[in-house]
């Protein structure tokens, strides 16, 4: 059931969380110092009557970076472009969204890390001096033609804030780096979601589940919704702590949040290869999955509970690992 707890979202699971997404920066809980210091670049902004600086939101997957371009676009009053780096793969498909942008119009470009590097030389000349160059033609006769852009202001969302080129990364006015949220802010994330989808929930079963959420609101918001399909198939009114518990370990997150896929990675390493250090490759080979699946979904979690270590010689799983899982050392 890992992905219940991965980066990546479906169709319903989108559908599920743009009902919840706060509008508003005063509605939007946790990373007080952001908000704190979006809100005074938005309003710097008003008051010189411009468009704000470029905006890039850095942190791991469901920290809410989505959310906060939503936010921007709407504290400002203004419309919003989204598009991400890995479908703009020509410069002149960068070229063509900019062009077509409004002034004052805000162009969220998710995974920004992931676009095409003639696409990224296009855009420092667009966010620095709303222009952009664009070659007609080609062989000898090709020519540029330059571009008057409206003035914009882009947010840029990565998982991979060192993927970045240098030159790119200096042209935003304005770095955001989320933070995992802590227990207390999760369950005000949950709470406020239950009462959106007037659901009657315990405050037990609220800690619960935001224990085993891995600091991550998407996730919160999405076991929520797992535990709501359960008590409606028992035919329970109320989520309690002892359904939502019943809940969890149905779909395997267990109480420090790792699901199936987490254990794997953990076993494999103990178990597999008899704690020795592991390659990435190798692991990813040995596991069946994806190496950027482990490394940008699995192990920033695992790193922080310190469940596993990164050695000069490969992965390696710590003893309060083998305790967790219990298992000697």
């Amino acid at each position: 059931m890992s992905e219940l707890l991965d980066g990546a979202a479906t169709e319903s699971d989108l559908a599920f969380e743009s009902a919840l997404r706060p509008t508003s920066l005063t509605e939007f809980i946790g990373q007080s110092k952001v908000k704190q210091q979006l809100d005074l670049l938005l309003k710097a902004a008003a008051l010189q009557k411009r468009s704000p600086d470029h905006i890039l939101l850095a942190g791991p997957p469901g920290l809410g970076k989505t959310t906060l371009a939503m936010i921007v676009s709407n504290e400002i009053g203004s419309g919003l472009r989204m598009t991400s780096g890995p479908t703009i793969q020509h410069a002149g498909d960068l070229a063509a969204v900019l062009s077509s942008l409004s002034a004052g119009e805000v162009l969220f470009i998710d995974e920004i890390h992931r676009m095409a590097r003639p696409a990224e030389e296009l855009l420092y000349m667009a966010m620095e001096d709303f222009r952009v160059d664009v070659m007609v033609g080609k062989g000898a006769g090709a020519s540029s033609i330059s571009l008057e852009l409206e003035p914009f202001t882009l947010v840029g969302a990565t998982t991979r804030s060192g993927m970045l080129p240098n030159p790119l990364r200096d042209r935003f006015g304005y770095t955001a780096n989320l933070e995992f949220y802590v227990s207390d802010e999760l369950r005000m994330v949950l709470e406020r979601a239950a009462n959106k989808l007037e659901l009657d929930a315990e405050a037990e079963a609220i800690s619960l589940i935001a224990s085993r959420s891995r600091g991550t609101p998407r996730i919160a918001n999405r076991l929520l919704r797992r535990v709501r399909d359960y008590a409606l198939v028992e035919n329970n009114q109320k989520i309690s702590q002892a359904l939502a518990a019943a809940a969890l370990d149905l779909y395997e997150v267990d109480s420090l949040g790792l699901d199936r896929l987490d254990k794997q990675v953990l076993l494999t390493l103990i178990q597999k290869f008899e704690g020795r250090p592991v390659g990435l490759s190798t692991l990813a080979v040995a596991l069946g999955e994806e190496p950027d699946t482990i490394e940008s979904v699995v192990e920033p979690y695992l790193l922080r509970e310190g469940l596993i270590e990164r050695t000069p010689k490969g992965r390696q799983a710590t003893a309060l690992a083998h305790r967790h899982l219990g298992l000697p050392l």
